[in-house]
């Protein structure tokens, strides 16, 4: 029995390369975890192993996040991968139990049918060459739609597909082919096989073809293509494949994003698929036209080491993208880490006077934005007067920033300076809870300052206030579209809270672009690099699409996003505003007409 021939080489040098690659890889990346890692790792490994693996095939094989979101997306995706991996398992089963030897070398099952041309005396043959058929079928139809996406990627549901660079182009280019290519070689030596793709094709050629000369060369470049496609894949998109499930180990075991680039982050770089989808999601991309500076295109120079500062600066870090990727990547760390590497020198704030400290169990904080934003100022003063709260204002006559805008821009050292001139300031204060109004300043401290109290943003203590009967609610007839500012409801979770108070003053009403799915109102502190008409344009296709929903108010929780809406309609207010009862006098249907004016004059 033949059970070599010459044109194996091209797929065995490249799988041996593939092989040897990732182990080294692996090797290199779990030795350069940092000893925290390294120990959880061991602690958490053999317990979390369950939930990963599961995780590996729901993910990793059937791209089920995929799924939910984009049904012939998915289906392509999985053709692709657990197509071939059942395609592998499947020839392996049938080469071995049909083999005369207990152990075959790895390219025999890929090249089965070429060193077994001729049908086995086997009842079960006929049942393992309709599965391996039918497995054929099911990738290349993945591949149709493949094909379909990079031409027409409107028919897939995408709106803007991925640029690609040379190595992926390459590496696509022999991924595409390698199925074809096995077809067409099988189908030539299947010698009247009554297998229903490959028997049905070769009796088709055959009747015009030189079919038996014609094999040969298929069987080569089926060859080729593979070794090609192993090879070229570390240096290309598809490096994911190997990556991923690494990833997930490591996710699972309670490692995360540092605060500068090491081993996990070059893991999370290689494992971006650079499938596109956050193109879509970004509202760069969508309302704003850029789709040049989205995580894919981020991710993609930040491995390579070409990063530049344009792109690492344009980005809203609203993380839209973080929801929508389906490895479960944190660009949005990623981002901020990066800029790190292109800031200017850092800024001290030694110079910032001490500030005198009245003691009160709740102190308050109301952020830059806040006091750009007076009227929530206002509302938050009526609120506590009503609550009967005493409250310590802390930065009533002066603010210091939180810091988190510094962390946007990449001045890690310099926030770290204002943040231990706040820190002090509350743990000398005394206070048993601090509340803020601005969701980024509510993000950091309760992410970065570490601080021995709760940390409440407003939206939260109000609902408490009512829940504790301080404060009477008189629900009205108008009707209102919340808004999820980016930092409080992705960023913090921060979902419902605010929907509680919203229901106790007025009607709510959905939308779909709400919670995790929610629109960056286009302010962001966090892109440097945006023109103000391409920010502009963000900013008015969120109104729109909120108030389309046809409410009366539409309703936000960040000083910046109601400073930021209301240039395109009066009827936005913050939530504080409407538990205050500062409803805005313009009647509804005149807010509505004028922002649709508004909306013809843009």
């Amino acid at each position: 029995m033949k059970k070599f021939d010459i044109f194996v080489l091209p797929f065995t040098i490249g799988l041996a390369f593939i092989l040897a690659y990732t182990v080294i890889m692996y090797v290199r990346w779990i030795a350069g975890l940092s000893p925290i890692d390294k120990l959880k790792l061991r602690a958490n490994f053999i317990k979390t192993l369950p939930r990963s693996l599961k995780e590996i095939v729901m993910e990793s094989l059937f791209h089920r996040k995929i799924y939910k979101k984009n049904f012939l997306l998915g289906y392509m995706h999985m053709s692709f991968a657990f197509g071939w991996l059942m395609l592998i398992v499947i020839g392996n089963i049938q080469s071995h139990l049909y083999s005369r030897d207990i152990i075959n070398p790895p390219y025999y099952p890929i090249f089965y049918k070429f060193f077994e041309p001729y049908p086995m005396p086997f009842a079960t043959y006929k049942v393992f060459e309709f599965i391996m058929d039918f497995l054929l079928l099911y990738i290349l139809s993945g591949v149709f739609l493949a094909y379909i996406k990079r031409i027409r990627s409107r028919l897939l549901g995408m709106q803007s597909t991925t640029r690609h660079i040379f190595a992926d182009r390459m590496t696509l280019t022999s991924l595409w082919l390698i199925f074809p290519l096995r077809l067409l070689a099988e189908s030539f030596t299947s010698h009247h096989r009554g297998e229903f793709l490959t028997g049905t094709l070769y009796r088709f050629f055959s009747g015009f073809l030189p079919v038996h000369h014609m094999a040969y060369p298929f069987w080569w470049a089926y060859s080729i293509a593979l070794g090609v496609f192993f090879l070229s894949l570390p240096l290309s998109r598809y490096m994911h494949i190997i990556t991923e499930p690494l990833l997930i180990i490591l996710r699972n075991a309670g490692i995360k994003t540092y605060k500068e680039f090491k081993t996990y982050t070059d893991v999370e770089l290689n494992a971006c698929s650079r499938c596109g989808i956050c193109i879509d999601a970004c509202q760069m991309s969508t309302a704003a036209r850029i789709r040049t500076v989205q995580p894919v295109y981020f991710l993609r120079d930040a491995r390579y080491r070409r990063l530049t500062p344009s792109l690492a600066n344009h980005c809203l870090l609203c993380g839209r993208c973080n929801e929508a990727c389906p490895v479960g990547i944190d660009q949005v760390a990623l981002r901020i880490i990066k800029r790190k590497d292109f800031t200017l020198s850092p800024a001290y704030y030694e110079y910032i006077p001490s500030r005198q400290i009245t003691r009160a169990p709740v102190l308050y904080f109301a952020g830059c934005m806040t006091h750009l934003t007076p009227s929530i100022i206002i509302a938050m003063k009526e609120i506590f007067a009503r609550a009967g709260e005493k409250v310590w204002w802390m930065d009533e006559n002066g603010s210091i920033c939180c810091g988190r805008p510094l962390i946007f821009s990449g001045n890690i050292e310099s926030a770290r300076v204002l943040m231990k001139k706040n820190k002090d300031l509350i743990e000398q204060s005394g206070a048993s809870l601090l509340v803020t109004s601005c969701p980024i300043c509510y993000r950091t401290f309760r992410e970065d300052y570490h601080l021995r109290i709760p940390v409440m943003h407003h939206t939260q203590y109000i609902y408490q206030l009512i829940k504790e009967g301080k404060l009477k609610a008189e629900k009205t007839s108008i009707s209102t579209v919340y808004h999820d500012p980016c930092e409080l409801g992705r960023g913090c979770g921060i979902y419902d809270e605010p929907r509680e108070v919203l229901k106790q003053y007025a009607t709510l009403v959905s939308s779909p672009s709400e919670r995790n799915n929610a629109l960056c109102c286009g302010g962001s502190l966090g892109n440097s690099e945006i023109p103000h008409e391409r920010r502009e344009m963000i900013t008015r296709d969120a109104t729109l699409q909120l108030l389309s929903t046809g409410a009366d108010y539409l309703v936000t929780s960040c000083p910046l996003c109601k400073k930021t809406f209301s240039r395109f309609s009066p009827a936005v207010i913050d939530i504080a505003q409407v538990v205050a009862g500062q409803w805005n006098s313009l009647p509804p249907a005149q807010r509505k007409n004028e922002l649709a004016g508004t909306m013809v004059e843009q």
